[in-house]
């Protein structure tokens, strides 16, 4: 997949930029970072339904003000407005909302953002959301960076990073999502002892998270191999995983705990 370097959150308009994007130093004319973007904004053309889930949906479920040129002094988000007090969790990259719905429906007294650039996955997330009925969700479709600079540090209590992106060519490993540059953001979001979930089907993908979470504050809780072979209790296996399962990849689930 070719480079997207766009300013964050408002970065689908690249021609606003106070200079050109040739350096990662350079800001938007918002003051946003110039952040780069690795993966697709959309894919197939959406359904009508899809499309009036996005048109009639997507902004009520938004979490607040996240992009720059709304908030550009990064005001934290109100979370407790937000949700009505109730505990906050993060799903980074919620893929169709498989997970994200049954997370929420499980569990109606937290209240759980999702992040997904992906439009298509977004207009997914909106039909099984209206099929649920859930009202305990909030939607940023965007880079999950811009979110997390404004969620309020010390705020989340549970976070999940379920089958990311793997980049698997050795050159391409600095875009994952287990780099300090998301981990750290991820981190200063979570509550001491906030839980960090993580499943992938990528053997390598696995070495590098084990390799760099503990580096960011988190300790892996695992005392046998089952705590990594076999999901969690509360687990809904997603299509990535089915995908994995029926290309015979083995599926890795990691638990971490945020210290503090």
């Amino acid at each position: 997949m070719a480079e997207n370097k766009t300013p964050s959150e408002s970065g689908r308009d690249a021609g606003q930029a106070s200079k050109a994007a040739g350096s990662e130093t350079e800001a938007h004319v918002s003051g946003a970072p110039w952040r780069n973007f690795y993966g697709r904004f959309s894919g197939k053309t959406l359904k009508d339904s899809q499309r009036r889930y996005i048109a009639e949906d997507l902004e009520g479920l938004s979490p607040g003000a996240v992009g720059w040129e709304e908030n550009p002094d990064r005001k934290p988000l109100d979370l407790d407005a937000l949700f009505g007090g109730r505990e906050t969790w993060l799903e980074v990259g919620f893929g169709g909302g498989e997970h994200l719905v049954h997370q929420a429906s499980s569990n109606p007294d937290v209240g759980i953002i999702g992040a997904e650039p992906f439009i298509n996955g977004v207009a997914m997330l909106l039909g099984k959301i209206r099929k649920a009925g859930c009202e305990n969700i909030a939607v940023h479709p965007g880079d999950a960076r811009d979110l997390m600079d404004v969620i309020p540090p010390q705020s989340i209590a549970r976070a999940f990073l379920l089958y990311p992106d793997p980049w698997p060519k050795t050159r391409h490993h600095r875009r994952r999502f287990v780099t300090p540059e998301h981990l750290e953001p991820l981190a200063r979001c979570l509550k001491p002892g906030a839980i960090f979930r993580v499943a992938t089907d990528i053997p390598d993908y696995v070495r590098q998270t084990l390799e760099e979470v503990p580096k960011a504050g988190f300790e892996w809780l695992a005392s046998e191999a089952a705590d990594w072979r076999e999901p969690w209790e509360d687990w809904i296996s997603t299509r990535y995983e089915q995908k994995a399962l029926r290309e015979g990849r083995t599926p890795t689930y990691l638990t971490f705990r945020r210290l503090g």
